[in-house]
């Protein structure tokens, strides 16, 4: 199993596709500026100190050194001992909707990335519960299998946005069915926690509800939005807002909660209904019905020690800070004296 303990600066990286933008961008500019005073193959003979390849070589080496160090200190993590042991707790999976209406800010700082802090703030709560995660829009994916890694749930849970379900709608029914059929069979409770502002919803949800209370299964609902609606914000490639979602008329858009369907979804899968609002989010108190069911106990799998890894990355790292300073940036010319190939 391999981590890194902080993460966060990875996203460092994405200096060093930048930086050589601009190198090579300077580089362009000072050939232009040399060129300005004449042909460029007669200032090499008349500077002959004069050498683009070293600079390549030198700024090579800074991006690989800088590359190393960011790694390092990241500090990547490997499982070095893999114990079994008993846990004590219960299966969820949470089904969250991604569809576009989830992007509407009527909850801050829009619904889906309220649900999403949410969820990561359960998984902080969770003890010897295991919990994986379903993403729903016209079509349900599972996005995490269940597991007991928590980590790994918080990870997969970041990667999530509207993009992962290019298919429209709110297919809740068939999120359900896919979280009933991701159960194992030797726990006995089981939960299904679903976060959704309920529009535009295909038949079969209730259905679904009714079946997984058969099983044992006791279905949740979060209701992400306020009863009066809101618009449903759009943005370019670059992330900027651009107006909101009109219908082929030219109306904007308006996404309320469904909140009748919730509630008749939570009655039939023998659970509760929660609405969230830009005060609480709503699974705490879901968690705090769950913790009333029964707790099983049954075998997992972890990693209890992880050793460290950036040892590593930074030795390399230096290295390479080493190798290019021994790289000048201009030709010496006491180098230049000894020619190995010169005639006698």
């Amino acid at each position: 199993m391999l981590r890194f303990e902080h993460a966060v600066f990875l996203y460092v990286l994405v200096l060093v596709p930048i930086l050589s933008v601009v190198f090579m961008l300077m580089l362009n500019w000072r050939k232009k500026a040399f060129a300005a005073y004449g042909d460029w193959s007669v200032i090499k003979r008349l500077m002959p100190g004069i050498s683009i390849p070293r600079l390549v070589i030198k700024f090579t080496l800074m991006m690989f050194g800088f590359s190393f160090l960011i790694l390092g200190l990241a500090n990547l993590q490997v499982g070095s001992k893999l114990m079994e042991g008993e846990r004590k707790g219960i299966d969820m999976m949470i089904a969250l909707d991604v569809s576009n209406s989830m992007l509407a800010e009527d909850i801050k700082p829009n619904r889906l990335e309220r649900s999403k802090q949410a969820i990561s703030k359960l998984i902080d709560q969770l003890g010897g519960d295991r919990v994986g995660i379903i993403v729903f829009a016209g079509k349900a994916y599972t996005q995490l299998p269940i597991t007991t890694d928590y980590a790994a749930a918080k990870l997969f849970l970041n990667t999530i946005d509207t993009k992962v379900v290019p298919t429209q709608g709110t297919a809740i029914g068939e999120a359900i069915e896919m979280a009933i059929g991701s159960f194992t069979e030797e726990t006995h409770s089981k939960a299904i926690i679903v976060i959704t502002d309920g529009e535009n919803h295909e038949d079969g949800a209730i259905d679904a509800a009714k079946e997984a209370n058969n099983m044992g299964i006791k279905v949740y609902t979060i209701g992400m939005g306020l009863a009066e609606g809101t618009p449903i914000p759009e943005y370019n490639s670059y992330g900027r807002r651009t107006g909101y979602k009109k219908d082929r008329q030219g109306t904007t858009i308006i996404t309320k909660l469904n909140e009748d369907m919730l509630q008749q979804i939570a009655t039939a899968g023998n659970g509760v209904y929660v609405r969230a609002n830009n005060s609480r989010a709503g699974l705490s108190k879901v968690l705090d019905e769950i913790n009333k069911l029964e707790k099983t106990e049954f075998d997992s799998k972890m990693y209890s020690d992880y050793e460290d890894r950036f040892q590593y990355f930074i030795a390399a790292a230096l290295l390479f800070f080493i190798l290019e300073l021994f790289i000048f940036e201009r030709k010496s010319k006491w180098l230049s004296k000894f020619d190995l190939f010169k005639q006698q």
